[in-house]
């Protein structure tokens, strides 16, 4: 799952002096730009003697792939998957203002941009060593690889750098996060954003697939390695690519990086409206008796709970500055670990769930409901790019994939193995609702799980939320109209979930249309079309092997849990 907010880049009116910066820079650098589509190659264009303001000003020239809709795609993507420092601001405080400056500059016109320097950074702080020349020059080339300011709005003409008091450094710690993670950082990111709320279900997939249900989670991981791979070849293949939407659209063209961007924005809408689902079943869990009588109008647990999530998480969602979020919800890694671990604990220290029966070896009618739940368990793809622009040693980012992949499916795969043991048949879509209330290791595990999604959900729902406002009339972007439309989205993803309050069936229902596509067909796609003239005999075999399987599990997946559904209201 590209033009970013991390990137500590602005927009303002260009000046002549910029102008003459950028023409010098292009008579007096040593290392002139010479790409190619053909070979896919990205040469420096900035040489070691350049000044920082004439990079800077070189830089600013955006890529054709990041003046299309969505715009705001990289930057809401990054404060999803990065840390930032806590700084907290709403959306009608220009002053204060972080991500959203660049999407409502018509709002705000007259007030100049802030720097936004500290607000997306590594999930670890990155080493402050001082770097070498070459060093410092590899770092030039990827600022220039990587468009380092926002896009434009409608109406403004060109761009122009930051003051140069303000004016981050090339080549210096300050620049931004690209090419400040290490391998153990890249890892840790990738892990946090694999390792969400679909751990919870892995239980319940092995009810529904059986023991060698197993086998689909091992190999959807291995797939996902391989198009996580494939990914990274589509962005090295031409020069300005930098989002899963712009490889649709170098791919299909327009027509491509619109529906890929829909299909991105979906699985994060369903993944909010999962939020709703489980913050109800949980604290459900908690308080049974809970209830909240209105004249003639009694509303249970599961609907007030989840009326109350939702008026919790509604005022997160006008936040313009959500690092103070991102950084509480950066624990994501720890909560998984902590869920885990405290489900082993109840079921080998405290000695609870003892199941009669081994279980069954395989449930084929249950495989296309566990095909969409370990699915859903990989739906990373759309933050691999960020991973990849923010490793120091971007060769490195197989083995950081690789890791962070795998880490996860050992986490899925125990969840799924011991929750299983402990319940088996009884097993829940959620196994934190099989866990005895009266022990301490169970509320830690059900409290974790509660909190988690409600930093969560802002930063899941940013992303839709400025891609709409992106589509609003210059005018129409004012602070009431914002809030209100992020209200919408809340109030409407509430409106599903309680429609819809199946947790385990809407899981298997998104990780089969949604995820299949997004982490195994979209990718072979992309880079069979991109790539067409370079790849060979066995790649595209295998390419093609992974659309027809994908095609396959999405349709059959899709069909199964859609009847579930269905059934659930006859």
């Amino acid at each position: 799952m590209k033009n970013s907010v991390s990137e500590r880049s602005f927009l303002i009116e260009s000046d002549d002096e910029d102008a003459a910066a950028v023409e010098d820079g292009k008579r007096g650098g040593h290392g002139g730009e010479e790409s190619g589509d053909d070979d896919g190659s990205r040469s420096d264009s900035s040489s070691p003697c350049d000044s920082p303001r004439v990079v800077a000003a070189r830089c600013s020239q955006p890529s054709s792939y990041t003046q299309q809709w969505p715009q705001s795609y990289r930057q809401s993507i990054d404060m999803y998957s990065s840390v930032h420092s806590p700084n907290l601001s709403f959306l009608g405080t220009p002053s204060l203002s972080r991500l959203s400056n660049s999407f409502l500059t018509n709002s705000f016109r007259g007030k100049p941009p802030e720097i936004i320097s500290s607000l997306i950074k590594p999930l670890l702080p990155a080493s402050t060593t001082p770097t070498s020349d070459d060093q410092q020059q590899q770092q030039q080339e990827d600022i220039r690889k990587s468009s380092h300011y926002l896009p434009p709005s409608r109406k403004a003409s060109s761009l122009e750098r930051i003051p140069e008091d303000h004016r981050p450094m090339v080549g210096e710690h300050e620049v931004g996060p690209y090419r400040q993670c290490s391998y153990f950082q890249g890892v840790m990111n990738g892990v946090n954003v694999l390792c969400g709320v679909g751990i919870l279900s892995t239980p319940y997939a092995v009810k529904q697939g059986g023991w060698l249900g197993l086998v689909i989670l091992a190999v959807l991981g291995a797939l996902a390695w391989y198009t996580g791979i494939l990914l990274r070849r589509c962005l090295d293949s031409k020069e300005g690519l930098e989002t899963y939407p712009d490889i649709g659209h170098a791919a299909f063209g327009t027509a491509g990086r619109i529906i890929i961007s829909i299909i991105l924005y979906m699985e994060l809408y369903a993944c909010c409206i999962e939020y709703l689902i489980l913050e109800s079943d949980n604290l459900s869990k908690l308080f049974p008796n809970a209830h909240l009588t209105i004249g003639s109008l009694t509303l249970d647990s599961h609907v007030l709970f989840a009326i109350l999530t939702a008026l919790i998480v509604m005022p997160t969602t006008w936040l313009r500055d959500l690092s103070c979020l991102s950084f509480v919800s950066a624990g994501g890694v720890i909560a998984s670990i902590v869920i885990v671990s405290c489900l082993f604990w109840v079921g080998l220290v405290d000695h609870v769930g003892t199941v009669k029966s081994e279980g069954t070896a395989l449930n084929l009618p249950g495989i296309p409901i566990a095909i969409g739940l370990y699915g859903y368990c990989y739906s990373g793809h759309g933050v691999f790019p960020n991973i990849y622009s923010s490793l120091k040693k971007r060769n490195q980012f197989p083995a950081v994939l690789f890791t962070c992949i795998a880490l996860s499916t050992v986490l899925f795969a125990g969840a799924a193995i011991m929750g299983y043991i402990m319940f088996g048949e009884s097993t829940e879509s959620q196994f934190t609702l099989n866990l005895p209330p009266n022990l301490v290791a169970s509320k830690i595990a059900v409290w974790t799980t509660v909190t988690n999604p409600i930093t969560k959900y802002a930063l899941t729902m940013t992303p839709l939320a400025l891609s709409l406002e992106e589509l609003l009339p210059p005018n129409q972007q004012t602070y009431p109209n914002i809030v209100m439309l992020r209200s919408v989205l809340v109030v409407s993803s509430l409106i599903v979930a309680l429609s819809v309050p199946f947790f385990g069936l809407v899981m298997s229902l998104v990780g089969s249309f949604l995820t299949m596509f997004v982490a195994y067909i979209l990718p072979c796609a992309c880079f069979l079309a991109i790539l067409r003239s370079k790849v060979t005999w066995y790649q595209v075999a295998l390419c093609v092997f992974i659309i027809v399987v994908g095609l396959c599990c999405a349709g059959v997946g899709t069909y199964s849990s859609l009847s579930k559904i269905i059934q659930k209201y006859h």
